[in-house]
């Protein structure tokens, strides 16, 4: 329904427009519940589905600005927003929300990447998130996260009972390799007991 107080679900969203519906064929097939905290990461495998997909079906969130995946390695991810109209801000480029989703998703990556064989004892948690904007972008922009400690000293900490913190570093370029934004999320691994 339109109109005051009611609202239209995108073409792809189930009728609360809250996931988008391949999102939910995928967890209907058996490929992990959509939409559930970011515990429930644990229950699924890289054999089942592709770190892009684990984060799509775990973090709604991601799946919600079409992001595309690119390499994701334990050293490096690479993410992509496509320039689509909804997510423009007053001048035609992507909006800050979206620029800093696609950030904080590239740096959920390579933390699935380095540490997805911790999730059995810990979740992975930001701790803070800062973003400068340095320039216009305009038309798709990509994220590129690296790592900030090793992570074998990450999982040494982790193994003497202690919750590890460690930075990410994203740059997100536009096409012409123009940096128009630089974050850093801090990130932790909290032990389940």
């Amino acid at each position: 329904m339109d109109g005051p107080g009611h609202a239209t679900a995108a073409p792809d969203c189930d009728l609360l427009g809250t996931q988008p519906t391949h999102l939910r064929e995928r967890a209907e097939e058996g490929y992990g519940q959509a939409g559930l905290p970011v515990g429930n990461i644990r229950a699924m495998s890289a054999d089942q589905m592709s770190i892009g997909e684990m984060l799509a079906a775990t973090v709604p969130m991601a799946g919600t600005l079409n992001l595309e995946f690119g390499e994701v390695t334990p050293e490096r991810a690479e993410v992509t927003l496509p320039d689509q109209k909804p997510f423009h801000n007053h001048v035609g480029g992507p909006h800050a929300g979206a620029m800093f989703t696609l950030g904080e998703t590239a740096s959920g990556a390579i933390v699935l990447a380095a540490f997805g064989d911790q999730l059995s004892r810990a979740v992975p948690l930001a701790v803070t998130a800062d973003i400068a904007f340095k320039k216009l972008a305009m038309g798709p922009v990509k994220a590129v996260a690296t790592l900030g400690r090793p992570a074998a000293e990450v999982v040494a900490e982790l193994d003497e009972g202690k919750r590890p913190e460690f930075p990410v570093a994203i740059e997100i370029k536009r096409e012409d390799g123009a940096v128009t934004g630089e974050m850093t999320v801090i990130w932790t691994l909290r032990p389940n007991s």
